[in-house]
């Protein structure tokens, strides 16, 4: 279950993302824990991770000694500077062990979008971030894009890819779930823009709309993907 909540005020939006339950999406979608039965390749790995997200419309202020963390310094913090929302796209997919290929022509869709209403380039971002589409996503994604003439492989990175290390951990391809993105976003993403490893991102969460009922009457499974734009913010000295 993902679980959003916001709050809005006259001084400040607030934002708690909270993680999919791991049994009930395995018993539900994939295959019950207690079967130990191996998925294809193709079937990527939970990820259950809890991670809030605050977010504040007011300037920040500039912070002390005791304040100081990977995701501040004194000069410099992260700011949402532009939002593309994302529309429901349906390519008739209907294998629930494949989600990247459920999830991807949303994220082209979006990111398309984004590159047209901004007239950017794929390198006018330094990294281009999806949610949880795994290698076999990707894969499609970089395809869906070219056809429509943009080749984003230089900066994409996968936050489902980023959580897990295939090699010695045997994720298939890759990590999936709400906790990719949220915990890729508070752990590596901000900290990196805030240290000046990226001065602007396009962060693109990636999901799929299905039931126990819709997945077992063998509905497709429609993807969106909403884009936001982050990009690293200096405090003025004045401050």
């Amino acid at each position: 279950m993902v679980q959003c909540v916001l709050t809005a005020g006259t001084e400040n939006i607030s934002s708690a993302q909270l993680p999919a339950t791991l049994p009930a999406q395995k018993k539900n979608f994939v295959f019950p824990w207690d079967m130990e039965i191996k998925g294809p390749y193709l079937l990527p790995g939970q990820s259950p991770v809890p991670e809030p997200v605050y977010l504040d419309m007011n300037r920040p202020p500039r912070p002390d000694n005791k304040t100081l963390n990977t995701l501040r310094n004194r000069n410099i913090c992260a700011v949402i500077t532009g939002i593309t929302t994302g529309r429901l796209i349906d390519f008739g997919f209907r294998d629930s062990l494949n989600m990247g290929a459920c999830m991807a022509p949303a994220a082209c869709d979006t990111i398309a979008r984004n590159l047209q209403d901004f007239h950017r380039k794929p390198s006018d971002y330094d990294a281009i971030f999806t949610g949880d589409l795994g290698m076999v996503g990707q894969t499609i994604l970089f395809d869906l894009l070219t056809e429509k003439g943009f080749d984003i492989s230089s900066v994409h990175q996968d936050c489902g890819m980023l959580i897990y290390d295939p090699q010695t951990q045997d994720t298939h391809s890759g990590g999936s779930g709400c906790g990719c993105a949220a915990s890729v976003l508070a752990g590596y993403i901000l900290p990196g823009i805030i240290q000046k490893k990226w001065k602007r991102i396009l962060f693109v969460p990636t999901g799929a709309l299905l039931s126990k009922v819709s997945f077992n009457e063998g509905d497709p499974i429609p993807g969106i993907a909403h884009a936001v734009v982050i990009e690293q913010y200096r405090v003025p000295d004045m401050m």
